[in-house]
């Protein structure tokens, strides 16, 4: 299956203003392109690429006063296949895990460990550890949280979309890694393309997605609190902690966001 994916983000800013940028697809599918991934300015600055301590290829731009159109369109190699599911996977104890997969068992900027540990052990704590525990967590976000775009908050922790029962992507996934987590469950943010591949297409405009993985089984695996279904098609552009680490943008000053378009779709694979 191929897979068409980009993006046009107009920034405005009033003073020439310090980026990075993570909009890139993750390094573990560059493999996967079809073709050059690059990130055009149209007003030709200069940029350069690094690796952050999680693995993402950041982008680093200065953006002079005005407007500032950045895009990518690119084609990328996918199996065509759902998110693999390992119901036999079991839950590690956490002194048996290896030490680079310890700190996503912390709390982070937008996963309050400390706040929500006595609620997920009281929801969870009777379920027998692994898969099935995991799927519990995943129910339980998916149902807690009503979607929204008109419901985005840049500043909404896992507790306080707990609390307020509102959301979007981030917000889901946010709230699943928080229960994870206090539950001893390994687990990290992830964001990308996700485009309506294999299930019916929605109203809304296309934008990035947000979902997460969990650590079981000596293997990651994709889980999406938002949707509570496999799909087809997810596209890694970066992963941390949490929002903090994959911002696809992070400006050094004030910024506004004057466009905004995504598109993710399967193309047809050429005529051999």
């Amino acid at each position: 299956m191929l897979i068409r994916a980009g993006y046009e983000i107009i920034l405005g800013v009033n003073v020439p203003t310090a980026m990075t940028a993570m909009l890139k697809v993750h390094p573990s599918r560059l493999p996967d392109l079809r073709t050059p991934q690059v990130v055009v300015t149209d007003r030709d600055l200069p940029q350069h690429d690094y690796i952050d301590s999680f693995g993402n290829i950041c982008t680093r731009i200065t953006l002079p006063f005005g407007n500032t159109t950045l895009s990518c369109d690119l084609v990328v190699e996918d199996s065509g296949e759902p998110d693999r599911q390992s119901p036999d996977a079991v839950q590690h104890p956490v002194q048996e895990l290896p030490d680079d997969i310890l700190v996503y068992l912390l709390g982070s900027r937008y996963c309050e460990t400390d706040r929500m540990s006595g609620l997920a052990w009281n929801l969870f704590g009777h379920i027998e550890p692994g898969w099935g525990r995991v799927e519990a967590i995943v129910e339980y976000a998916h149902r807690r949280i009503s979607y929204g775009y008109e419901h985005a908050d840049a500043t909404r922790t896992a507790y306080e979309g707990h609390d307020q029962q509102v959301g979007v992507c981030r917000d889901f996934a946010h709230l699943a890694i928080a229960l994870c987590r206090c539950m001893n469950i390994p687990a990290r943010y992830c964001t990308g393309y996700l485009g309506d591949i294999g299930v019916p297409p929605t109203v809304t405009a296309m934008d990035f997605h947000a979902w997460f993985d969990v650590y079981l089984g000596g293997d990651w695996h994709a889980f999406d609190a938002r949707h509570n279904h496999p799909r087809i098609g997810r596209i890694l552009m970066a992963r941390g902690r949490d929002a903090t680490d994959t911002a696809l943008t992070t400006t050094f000053g004030p910024v506004w966001l004057n466009g905004f378009k995504v598109h993710t779709d399967e193309v047809a694979s050429p005529n051999p």
